[in-house]
């Protein structure tokens, strides 16, 4: 039960967080591939786990988030959805909204605790 722990502790440490196969500089399938580049094109910075490099994630991811695929695209602990999801968001501009409304909500905190 441990690797939920972790998938959990990952999601809430990181307010956008990509699931994928490879590296953001090395995607390891086409529709990570895509999702990142949605992704980036939004300017923000994102953390992302190697599901290739940590199968104990991919085995579990799925059952965890009820989401069989990857990539797996979560924004302030909700998954977003996948690369199809991510990219038409990304091209009606919601992506953008969604991406930037985390930024700025983190921004926020920050500056009311300091």
């Amino acid at each position: 039960m441990e690797i939920i722990e972790t998938i959990k502790e990952q999601i809430e440490n990181n307010p956008i967080l990509l699931y994928m196969k490879g590296s953001p500089n090395q995607p390891q399938c086409g529709f990570s591939a895509r999702t990142v580049q949605a992704l980036m094109a939004c300017g923000e910075r994102f953390a992302y786990v190697d599901i290739l490099a940590n199968p104990e994630i991919r085995e579990n991811l799925p059952k965890y988030a009820n989401w069989p695929t990857f990539p797996q695209l979560w924004v302030d602990g909700e998954l977003i959805g996948g690369c199809d999801i991510v990219t038409e968001m990304f091209e009606t501009g919601e992506l953008q909204t969604v991406i930037k409304e985390s930024v700025a909500a983190r921004a926020e905190d920050e500056q009311q605790q300091a």
